[in-house]
């Protein structure tokens, strides 16, 4: 006699943290708004990925820090991120990042990621407006600098 399977049922929710850093501007309008609402970032000793969720008007949603690496590398895995972006309806995204050796210059795995996580993304209807590295002195914006990948045409 077969007995029936009842998978778990489950709630999705989220979790609003206790402790949340604060930012100067609700909207973000540039890559320099970016740069100052996580300037925080430059006191790092490690590598760590952020995502700023936005509204189709730029406006902050939420923030999540999806990775904290080592001195020279941050695993973040897309569906961390997605995951986040789908729980707050997010419309577009930033993705922002600190370099703790204190130069900003983009490393071939932080250009692998940002084209991943734009087309991921692009599955999703959400854009991906800039990848910002955050260094001691300066910082480097994908979007600023023109390289921010387009999404790929995936078949239907």
């Amino acid at each position: 006699m077969h007995h029936p399977y009842h998978p778990p049922r489950l709630r999705v929710a989220l979790v609003r943290e206790r402790e949340a850093p604060a930012f100067p501007a609700k909207i973000l309008r540039s890559s320099a708004d970016v740069i100052e609402a996580f300037a925080f970032l430059r006191e790092r000793d490690r590598e760590e990925f952020w995502v700023a969720a936005l509204d189709g008007k730029n406006r902050i949603i939420a923030t999540h820090q999806a990775s904290v690496g080592t001195l020279t590398a941050s695993l973040v895995h897309p569906r961390e991120i997605l995951k986040f972006l789908v729980l707050t309806s997010a419309a577009a995204c930033t993705l922002i990042h600190v370099h703790p050796s204190g130069d900003p210059s983009p490393s071939v795995e932080d250009q692998a990621i940002t084209s991943r996580l734009v087309d991921v993304t692009s599955l999703l209807g959400v854009r991906v407006l800039d990848h910002i590295i955050i260094g001691a002195e300066r910082s480097f914006s994908f979007s600023d600098a023109g390289v921010l990948p387009t999404p790929s045409q995936f078949p239907c």
